[in-house]
């Protein structure tokens, strides 16, 4: 008797576990399926599962497939199931090639084709649907979104969008989901869209996108104009959609706790803000070659920006740049002065020039400091006037952390909570407005 294993969460159990379990067990005589705990999947990364444990081995077992359900609770638990169970074959998706190679000196790997186009007709009289998501542009951001989508439950990648018929081929190839060279195509394969093209182009993949009915991530920085970012947030108000701006920092649980922190008076009231993100990118890169849309600022003034808008607020009285320019005109360092009614602020970042990249917020009873990469929160220090009166907090962040702005998009859609407050409308519209004054600067300057 030929007897194999397979492993998952199986939440909101669609057409896409059930293809697999069918493929699964097509492979020998016995299978038997680990369904995993609520505890392991947040050791694991991941986010918003939904269905409890009974619901999912239930859920399993009504599809006939399973000669025997296991629980899968800790990592290093498969390698003893297999010996135990006496496993001749493993199986799992194939958006998992490589993964498990390490069990190969147990038994037989195999990998499974993954479904593409998954229908969520299975669950739509349920209250929480598998949303079917689609990805506009084909770039590096977009490459580190999809295994970040897999970890957060309710949510499946269903395609991806590029005029280039070559581009969206070779993405879709690499990660088994469907290529759209046709944008009404797109639509109508897809609940929400995830936008990752070039900055120019998202204001019109926005607008397009709310037209036909669809909640909208868009990467930062979402526009370019104030009103342009005005008019979007109203016009999505009015269709009843959800948009959210993906500036992870925003989201993750590190950079939250920080704010909690520095708004509670800890260090008394916050008078500077000193937020500093540099990385050098190479001479050929986009961003350092797009005389229009390229430069340091462009691509991490957002992330500098945003906690100075979150500790000081968006009624800054004065805005100065100081830019550093490359041989080709693109800023490769950029400082931004901001002066405030009652404190001030600095945000720096580069490209083409490397400087600590920290993050200090200083108040009249102290002082918090977090190191680089203060974007990816897990660390902070509170220091006060007694040199050795020290408070540490951590906090973890997982693999790339879009996971965090994907299920907090997801969990807005799904009405499960809000996450409104932690990148509200407000600041998305005067960090477009500062995108906004940036090119006119440039602009004046060329």
């Amino acid at each position: 008797m030929v007897k194999i294993i397979t492993y998952g969460t199986f939440d909101l159990l669609h057409e896409g576990h059930y293809r697999l379990l069918q493929r699964a067990k097509s492979l020998g005589d016995y299978l038997i399926v680990g369904v995993t705990t609520e505890a392991y999947d947040k050791t694991r990364g991941k986010l918003n599962v939904v269905d409890s444990l009974v619901t999912r081995i239930e859920n399993v077992k009504k599809t006939g497939f399973a000669d025997e359900i296991i629980i899968e609770e800790t990592q290093g638990q498969k390698v003893n199931d297999i010996q135990k169970y006496k496993i001749d074959i493993f199986a799992i998706g194939s958006d998992w090639t490589g993964e498990f190679d390490y069990l190969k000196d147990y038994c037989r790997v195999v990998y499974l084709e993954r479904t593409k186009n998954i229908s969520s007709t299975m669950l739509r009289e349920k209250n929480s649907p598998i949303q079917r998501i689609g990805i506009i542009g084909t770039g590096r951001i977009a490459e580190r979104f999809i295994p970040e989508a897999k970890l957060v439950s309710g949510i499946n990648t269903q395609g991806v969008y590029n005029p280039h018929t070559e581009s969206a081929v070779r993405f879709a190839d690499k990660w088994e989901i469907s290529a759209y060279t046709d944008l009404e195509e797109f639509y109508e394969a897809v609940d929400l869209v995830y936008i990752a093209s070039p900055h120019e182009t998202h204001y019109g993949y926005i607008k397009s996108a709310l037209e036909h009915g669809k909640h909208v991530l868009c990467e930062k920085p979402m526009v370019l104009k104030r009103k342009e970012a005005e008019e979007l947030f109203a016009y999505a108000r009015e269709k009843g959609l959800v948009l959210f701006e993906g500036i992870k920092t925003a989201y993750c649980p590190g950079f939250h706790k920080l704010l909690g922190f520095a708004s509670s008076g800890t260090v008394g009231a916050i008078k500077n803000v000193e937020a500093c993100f540099t990385k050098l990118e190479g001479k050929e890169t986009r961003e350092l070659t797009d005389r229009v849309y390229g430069g340091s600022f462009m691509e991490l003034g957002s992330y500098v920006m945003l906690p100075i808008f979150k500790l000081l607020g968006r009624e800054f009285e004065e805005l100065r740049f100081d830019t550093i320019k490359g041989e080709n005109g693109l800023d490769i360092f950029t400082r931004v002065s901001l002066r405030y009614p009652a404190g001030i602020a600095t945000a720096t970042c580069g490209l083409g020039v490397k400087s600590e990249g920290r993050l200090l917020i200083s108040g009249t009873k102290g002082y918090i400091v977090v190191e680089a990469p203060w974007w990816k929160t897990t660390y902070f220090e509170v220091h006060y006037e007694n040199t050795r009166e020290v408070e540490k907090y951590s906090e973890r962040f997982l693999g790339d952390g879009l996971r965090y702005e994907i299920s907090d998009f997801l969990s807005t859609i799904n009405g499960i909570g809000s996450s409104e407050f932690k990148l509200t409308r407000g600041e998305s519209v005067t960090l477009a407005g500062v995108m906004e004054a940036f090119m006119r600067a440039e602009e004046r300057d060329r």
